[in-house]
This record gives structure tokens, sequence and C-alpha cells, in this order.
């Protein structure tokens, strides 16, 4: 992964810039029985295999795009999540 340059300096604006896209952000995975599925209910707590501070990746489909830390922002959107970046994908990379 590494800083995307900016490339918006004297070029022409794409059409497709403006398309939306939704943003998946991986905070962790948990494996377990279809059994140990069906038997979780209202207040179940299913652990997750990192932790609070661990980095988080960003998703769009299946394509890894960047990774960051979750954050709280605070003032007018006190106690909402958001992820700042630490990694970019590289925009030519397969992976």
């Amino acid at each position: 992964m590494t800083d995307v340059p900016d490339r918006s300096a004297g070029a022409p604006e794409n059409p497709l810039t403006n398309v939306p896209v939704e943003v998946t952000i991986s905070v962790g995975k948990a494996r377990l029985s279809v059994r140990e599925l069906l038997a979780l209910g209202h207040g179940a707590v299913l652990p997750l295999d990192k932790r609070v501070d661990d980095t988080v990746e960003l998703f769009v489909g299946d394509r890894l795009i960047a990774r960051g830390e979750l954050q709280e922002l605070s003032g007018e959107s006190s106690g909402q999540l958001a992820v700042r970046l630490t990694e970019v994908a590289d925009p030519q990379s397969r992976a």
C-alpha cells in the first residue's frame, strides 16, 4: 500500500469520479459453528479476532483499498465512529 498521488492538478474531470461506491470497514472476524450461530440471542457477545486498537481494513467490493484506525468523533457527531486512514492501496495494484 502506498500514498495515492494527486492526479487532479490540470487534468479534466472524469465523470466516473462522481459515481458513489459503498465502502465496507472490516473490524474483525469470528468463526463459529451453525449451532453456535443459532444459539446467539439478544445481548450475546461475539469475540472477534482483533483488538480495539488494531488496524481496520477498508474494502470496495472484495478489493482492499486502504487501512486505518477507528476513531470516535466529537462535537455535533459525538459518539459516531470514523476511520483515520493510515495506508492507501496503490490503485494500479491488483491485490
